[in-house]
């Protein structure tokens, strides 16, 4: 008989949630809204589905966000509908509401007659968990009726939805455990941090740069203790508000910062602090894994400085949980797909570009010898045309697929410049690509030996062409729009020149 195995949900311990005061009690009135801090969602962060009842719901009046219009979350919270929305307040929730730099859940509410509703944002309001609810077919009424006060329903955590929480807590989690390392061990308090949208690694700032023997020290440190699997666990306790405003912030012996301001709305009566065994105590009202175990913390060897108008400081950027793994997998998949172009395995991947780096470098250093002898040699073409006594005049189109068509045409300049000294002449050079298009653009160059001259032509073929420039001196440089036909556009030079 073959062997099977079972494999079991991941639980949360049951001391995981503990609270320290005597007096705070958990709500049991469905009638009354459990505070943030508190919340299902809080008290067990590995819960996806809770039975409950709705409090209060009201049709919202938050305007949605315009398509492509940036704001400061925009990159975390996911974007309100332009559907009609309606805020529930339930009486508990697993649904997490924004808070503590960690951006809100994303979930699921299915009401009595079994009709399951999206949740597209959660917020806390004061000291309540609101849901953005999406109106189904744009039937307000029958939302209203759906989460009338009372109503039975049960919240839930889809898989997407769970998949985006398990990777905020990941994240969060490593942030608390990276920020207690950097002002432990190196002094080095954490400013601000950036929970980013997945798969992008996250960062904290800090007030210096760090080398890299700092970096791998914290890395080692944070993946040491993430192997001993050291628990998490929250106390949680009533908040003392004029108490919390007046205290300064402590610091533990092992200098450890602890504390910061608690949000100037925040309302929910409760004080909650995210406590790593023997690593962190962190007021936070975020949702945190019950152990570091499995969070492998990778910081990328390098920081980001900042300036500001009287400070600089750094980004540390850092990936854990499924971010991680993400990371290791499109890195993998990259120097794969590198090495197949380079026709050499991964680890000959480094060499090989450096090598196709320097067999470039000597390919454009060559390139740009062998234009410069082509322009000279161009340049002496013209000189073996001119009469002398009278004025030169010569346009030369060309077929240019390069970058930087301007360039060569400069090249030529220069040449006729040291070539044609003293002679009498105006040149109008121009490049087009080989494949043209209504927004292809087209170099135009005109050089000669008169300034007012080569300011007359190129005036000519502003008005004639459209062409768009300017110019100083002998040199007038400029850009077509469009497609540059010879027979259509060349002629037009000709006819430009042809009036001096």
């Amino acid at each position: 008989m073959a062997a099977a195995a079972l494999l079991l949900a991941p639980s949360t311990p049951p001391d995981y949630h503990r609270v320290i005061s005597p007096t705070l009690r958990i709500p049991s009135d469905p009638q009354i809204s459990i505070p943030v801090g508190i919340l299902a969602c809080q008290r067990d962060p590995l819960l996806r589905t809770l039975d409950t009842t709705v409090v209060s719901v009201s049709l919202s009046q938050v305007a949605p966000v315009a398509a492509g219009k940036k704001t400061k979350k925009a990159v975390l919270a996911p974007v309100i509908p332009n559907d009609p929305i309606v805020e529930v307040i339930l009486h508990d929730t697993v649904i997490f509401p924004e808070g503590g730099g960690q951006p809100t859940d994303t979930g699921i509410i299915t009401t009595s007659n079994n009709t399951t509703w999206d949740v597209v944002q959660a917020k806390r309001h004061g000291g309540h968990a609101v849901h953005y609810v999406r109106v189904q077919n744009g039937d307000i009424n029958a939302a209203l009726l759906a989460f009338s006060p009372g109503a039975r329903v049960t919240v839930s955590l889809g898989q997407k939805d769970y998949d985006r929480r398990y990777d905020h807590m990941s994240m969060h989690t490593s942030q608390h455990l990276l920020s207690a390392l950097l002002e432990t061990r190196l002094n080095l308090p954490t400013l601000s941090w950036s929970l980013t949208s997945y798969p992008s690694p996250c960062y904290v700032e800090v007030p210096r740069g760090m080398n890299q023997e700092e970096i791998a020290s914290i890395q080692d440190e944070a993946n040491r203790l993430v192997f001993e699997g050291r628990r998490i666990h929250v106390e949680v306790e009533e908040l003392d508000q004029e108490q919390e405003q007046a205290k300064t912030v402590p610091i533990l012996e092992s200098g450890r910062a602890v504390g910061k301001a608690l949000p100037g709305d925040y309302t929910g009566g409760v004080k909650r602090v995210v406590v790593i065994d023997g690593v962190d105590r962190n007021p936070c009202c975020g949702t945190h894994l019950p152990s570091i175990h499995n969070l492998q913390l990778f910081l990328l060897p390098h920081t980001d400085a900042l300036s500001r108008s009287s400070t600089t400081t750094a980004r540390l950027y850092f990936l854990a949980g499924p971010r991680l793994i993400a990371h290791l997998t499109s890195t993998h998949a990259l120097l794969t797909a590198t090495g197949s172009v380079l026709s050499c395995g991964t680890p000959l991947v480094p060499e090989r570009v450096a090598q196709v780096v320097e067999e470039r470098r000597k390919a454009e250093k060559r390139l740009a010898d062998v234009e410069l002898e082509l322009a000279e040699q161009i340049a002496r073409d013209f000189l073996h045309q001119m009469i002398e006594g009278e004025l030169f005049k010569k346009y030369v189109h060309r077929t240019d697929d390069t970058g930087n068509a301007l360039g060569f045409l400069s090249a030529i300049a220069s040449a006729m410049a040291n070539t044609a000294a003293g002679k009498s002449f105006v040149v109008v050079l121009s490049s087009s690509p080989s494949i043209q298009t209504a927004s292809s653009v087209s170099t135009v160059l005109v050089v000669g030996s008169n300034d007012k001259t080569v300011k007359d032509v190129g005036e000519g073929l502003k008005t004639k062409l459209g062409v768009k420039g300017g110019g100083k001196g002998p040199r007038w440089s400029g850009k077509f729009i469009g497609v540059w036909k010879d027979t259509r556009e060349s002629p037009i030079v000709d006819e430009v020149l042809l009036g001096l």
